[in-house]
């Protein structure tokens, strides 16, 4: 698979799509930005990716510190299993927290280096795994508002798929949909611009 195959969008930071690291061809680190402080961070399969067939992309956080010791003995860094992603739910919104040691609470990650790992697993032991983590239990009244972090998220994502929607194409054996990354990079070059001529707009737009 192609190690731009993902996009991680950290709440007011840029996207990323390059991995830091690539240590197998099922699995990519990506490193977030220690200098800004944030609580979210969006995952989506870029356009035109497709997954091998029954296999979904599970998502795990660990440090820079813990992934480079491990990395130099050889060992499997220590990750916190946050979720996952796949075929008819290319997307989602992750909460990244930071614990410090010996702090009972958790905290918006600032001034800390983390990394998210994706790795390309069976999607039944990936579903599995979703069903046992805390936030899989039954989700509120209808009538509770999503968090702001998330809406937000859901407005880029959209506006993501509405405009690279019109680049779409198909390439090699089975005509497989793609859309270019060049494309891509041009929404976000103009999404940018209009995030800094006006920073609320998203706040506005239904």
């Amino acid at each position: 698979m192609s190690a731009s195959a993902f996009g991680i969008i950290p709440t007011g930071c840029p996207v990323i799509t390059e991995p830091a690291s690539v240590p197998s061809p099922t699995s990519f680190l990506y490193t977030l930005p220690s200098n800004k402080s944030f609580s979210h961070v969006v995952i989506f399969l870029l356009p035109g990716v497709v997954l091998p067939p029954d296999t979904a992309a599970a998502i795990y956080l660990t440090t820079l510190k813990d992934a480079t010791a491990a990395s130099s003995s050889g060992q499997t860094p220590n990750f916190k299993f946050l979720g996952g992603i796949g075929p008819g739910k290319e997307s989602s919104v992750f909460k990244i927290t930071n614990r410090s040691e010996g702090s009972s609470t958790d905290t918006p990650s600032a001034g800390s280096e983390l990394v998210i790992g994706v790795s390309i697993e069976p999607a039944a032991s990936v579903a599995s795994r979703i069903m046992e983590l805390p936030a899989s239990k039954p989700s509120p009244p209808a009538s509770t508002s999503s968090p702001p972090a998330v809406v937000l998220a859901q407005k880029i994502i959209q506006s993501a798929f509405n405009f690279l929607a019109s680049f779409s194409g198909t390439a090699g054996p089975g005509q497989v949909e793609v859309v270019p990354l060049k494309a891509f990079e041009g929404w976000w070059r103009k999404y940018e611009g209009r995030l800094r001529s006006d920073p609320t707009f998203l706040e506005r737009d239904g």
